[in-house]
């Protein structure tokens, strides 16, 4: 038997099929889709290659495989070798993402599989430990913080006390305490402890778009369908009923979400209606080790639901039975790394492949979907009312060139001012939104007009107050701010535009008595910062929300009466032929946020 395989490899001439005599030992366990380790040119160490075909006989002398490492479905590798030719890419890459996730080398699997985690204990009783004896204060206050909290990791402990690593090893050495190596259960959502709740009562428009997808799950049959709704209106309702019938049937399916920061509040949601056993979760922000333990979850039919980003799309299913794709309109469902692709699409073909329902929702449809949908390409589902009868907020547009008339050079608006200092005094919440992080978005010289550009990408370096750095948000390019212009050697250098940071400053210098907090990429660099930032704001009743876009999709906090768009035309200065598109779609998905309240635009265009 003879195996036809693509090396695991990007460069381009070798993104095609070489031959391999499969030994007889492996005859009954290699397919197409397994991955196999095999000898290539004069290399000393064996390769990874993929099966993507086997037959009987070939017209050259070949060499053996060496041994199997994993099996994909055909299925998997029919997606792979379809994504090659649309993206122009290696089938390889493409075949990548669709392994179970830390398995591409040995040592890093052994890493992976291995669950045991060092745990902190006493060696000794505490009542025998004689503290007059023990000369570091540190070690004292660790001991005493120990007694109650015995059991920890060591990394758990320099977080809460920030006592370092040395202080518990030199009480390791005086066998005071010790390590313990346990097994654990890496499932990101152990600790999610989330009250059960009832599906609720579907609003006849909700009825009518539940039944036409019911009706293709019954037949078996593919789909598309567009559930057109206004914010607020109860689409994540109709996910959860349809999912539900799904898991019934005993299948499974697939919830995309654009962006990380949107999972936990999902996840909530998800949780509270069904087990935690039944969810899994994938997406960028989870350890190694818990993508790992997550996938063979789902492989192992243990989950029936998937809620990721664009990845989980890949997700090990057999037993597919819906796809959705939240926010559809949202361009983080492509891929801007190789393999380029996008999840929409992909999606399109595995809905299509198994006969199953694929549905994009949004308030703010991509114009394509939209386009498609008029004429009758896809199914249009539409949702005009909100949930729970409530009304969509009073949007009121500030004109900053008034502003700057009356004498107000200020970030905020005398308006947005009175409003932010009423809900204060109501003790309600507000969300400011400005889609740009860091201090200040350019650096230029007043004498000759010289600006601090990325050496890699030739855009304007956005300078970052807390770090005292200027980064480039594109390639992540890093330097330190210039004192001098490299230009004229003027120290006339001055610093433009406004970022998050420069907001929140401003912010606690005009209500110093009221409570911050920021979201943008430079403050969710740590695990589940995210969802730790949300809770916050929700549950210690945070004064103000100041954040980018992350701040605007799909969060439902019900203290929210006040949101302020600060730059509201600043997206549509882009250069982006669907800039106007692209900021009808994120000022409407923010408006949201007011539930019952006020939205306020500040804008240099009135018009907008």
């Amino acid at each position: 038997m003879i195996a036809e395989v693509i090396i695991d490899s990007r460069a381009k001439k070798l993104n095609r099929k070489f031959d391999y005599e499969i030994p007889k030992n492996l005859e009954d366990i290699i397919f197409v889709g397994s991955r196999v380790l095999v000898p290539f040119a004069n290399f000393k160490t064996l390769e990874q290659g993929y099966v993507i075909k086997i037959k009987e006989t070939t017209n050259y002398e070949v060499k053996q495989i060496a041994g199997l490492e994993e099996n994909l479905s055909k299925d998997k590798i029919d997606l792979a070798r379809w994504m090659a030719r649309k993206y122009f890419t290696n089938v390889s890459e493409c075949i990548k993402l669709m392994l179970t996730p830390g398995t591409k080398s040995k040592d890093t699997e052994k890493r992976i599989k291995d669950r045991t985690i060092n745990f902190v204990y006493f060696n000794i009783p505490y009542e025998e430990i004689d503290l007059e004896k023990i000369r570091g204060e540190k070690q004292k206050k660790l001991i005493q913080f120990l007694k109650k909290n015995e059991g920890l990791t060591i990394t758990e402990i320099e977080s809460i006390t920030e006592i370092s690593r040395a202080t518990v090893n030199s009480l390791i050495e005086k066998n005071i305490l010790k390590i313990e190596n346990k097994k654990v259960d890496r499932n990101p959502l152990i600790n999610k402890d989330v009250e059960k709740q009832n599906k609720l009562e579907l609003t006849n428009e909700q009825k009518m778009a539940y039944s036409a997808v019911e009706k293709a799950i019954d037949e078996n049959r593919f789909e598309e369908f567009l559930l057109y709704g206004v914010t607020g209106s109860g689409k994540t309702e109709v996910y959860l009923q349809l999912i539900e019938k799904i898991i019934k049937q005993n299948k499974s399916a697939i919830m995309l979400v654009p962006e990380i920061s949107l999972t936990p509040q999902m996840i909530d949601r998800f949780i509270s209606r069904f087990s935690k056993e039944q969810v899994a979760v994938l997406h960028s922000k989870l350890s190694m080790g818990e993508r790992h333990d997550e996938w063979e979850r789902i492989k192992n039919e243990e989950a029936k639901v998937v809620i990721g980003a664009r990845s989980a799309i890949f997700a090990p299913f057999d037993d597919l039975g819906l796809i959705i794709i939240d926010e559809e309109h949202d361009s983080s469902y492509k891929s801007e790394v190789a393999p380029r692709y996008s999840a929409k699409e992909v999606a399109n073909y595995i809905a299509q492949n198994k006969k199953i329902p694929l549905i994009l929702g949004s308030a703010t449809p991509d114009l394509n979907t939209f386009y498609k949908s008029e004429n009758n390409e896809i199914t249009k589902l539409t949702l005009t009312k909100r949930a729970n009868k409530s009304n969509l907020p009073d949007v009121k547009i500030v004109d900053l060139k008034q502003e700057l008339a009356v004498g107000n050079k200020s970030m905020i608006s005398n308006l947005l001012y009175e409003e932010i200092e009423k809900n204060l005094k109501d003790k309600r919440q507000t969300i400011l939104f400005l889609n740009r992080r860091g201090y200040s978005t350019f650096i230029m010289c007043r004498d000759c007009g010289y600006t601090v550009k990325c050496p890699n990408c030739n855009i304007t370096l956005t300078y970052h107050k807390s770090q005292n750095v200027l980064k480039c948000h594109y390639c992540g390019h890093i330097e330190r701010p210039v004192t001098i212009c490299p230009n004229c050697n003027s120290t006339k250098i001055r610093y433009f535009g406004t970022g998050t940071q420069k907001l929140e400053q401003e912010i606690n210098k005009l209500f110093p008595n009221a409570s911050t907090i920021r979201m943008d990429i430079d403050t969710v660099t740590k695990k589940n910062s995210h969802e730790n930032i949300l809770n916050k704001f929700k549950n210690e009743n945070i004064d103000i929300l100041i954040g980018t876009q992350m701040v605007v999709k799909g969060h439902h906090f019900p203290n929210v009466t006040l949101v302020g768009v600060i730059a509201a035309d600043g997206s549509l200065n882009q250069d982006d032929f669907r800039a106007n598109e692209k900021t009808f779609q994120i000022l409407t998905q923010v408006a949201r946020k007011s539930w019952k309240g006020k939205f306020i635009w500040k804008s240099y265009n009135s018009n907008i």
